[in-house]
């Protein structure tokens, strides 16, 4: 299985997401600059990536200008071919841009930046103890999709205390129902907030993102 790793202007998870991969996971990484379009080298037995960051410097809303770029053209096509696709971050937000994923990111309820660990879970499992990091992560959607999402379990984390307990007070910022992260229908498109690749290292203390990379990315299915 091959790792291809999406890089904008402003990303700045890119490096963080290929070490984590390569160096902490053994696995084989491709860098794709997002001005080409070329994904010849990828089946959709692989996975592409949306880092976090700041993808065009997140002029109108975060993900807006990227969804159009040269490289998502072909990402959209490899996902709609069935191929794996991830996004963290900014990522996240770029699914939901470019429609393949619904719903949208909104500012943060409380208008601030919000930065440190928090808990996820699946609901069924662990807390795992993730890093965030951004402005605009609150998750929305109508009551219809979010319906739709909970009966199809396709949110695949949400956020919750350390004791993986599913409550407001985990909530960093303000996500309707508490959701840290969804997939498609098809399940092989994907998207959170936090970020596991900066729990990866033991050299950080924290290698909870190893579990979530491993679960999501490298079994025959993205949510069991």
């Amino acid at each position: 299985m091959k790792f291809g790793v999406v890089v904008f202007p402003g990303s700045n998870c890119d490096r963080d997401m290929q070490d984590a991969l390569s160096s902490d996971l053994g696995q084989e990484v491709i860098m794709l600059w997002h001005k080409n379009r070329d994904l010849s080298m990828f089946t959709t037995e692989d996975c592409i990536i949306l880092p976090g960051g700041f993808s065009y410097g997140d002029y109108l809303r975060c993900g807006a200008i990227a969804r159009f770029s040269p490289m998502m053209q072909s990402v959209i096509e490899f996902a709609n071919a069935g191929g794996k696709v991830f996004g963290v971050c900014n990522g996240f937000q770029i699914l939901c841009e470019s429609h393949l994923l619904p719903g949208v990111l909104l500012r943060n309820a409380n208008q601030q930046f919000v930065c440190k660990n928090v808990f996820i879970t699946t609901g069924e499992e662990k807390a795992y103890k993730i890093p965030v990091a951004h402005g605009e992560g609150r998750y929305y959607a109508d009551k219809q999709i979010l319906d739709q999402l909970e009966a199809n379990r396709q949110v695949i984390y949400y956020y919750c205390d350390e004791k993986g307990d599913i409550n407001a007070d985990a909530n960093p910022n303000g996500s309707t129902r508490n959701i840290a992260g969804i997939c498609n229908a098809n399940r092989n498109v994907f998207g959170m907030m936090p970020h596991p690749e900066r729990a990866c290292s033991s050299v950080l203390g924290n290698t909870d993102g190893r579990e979530i990379i491993k679960n999501l990315l490298m079994v025959e299915q993205l949510v069991s």
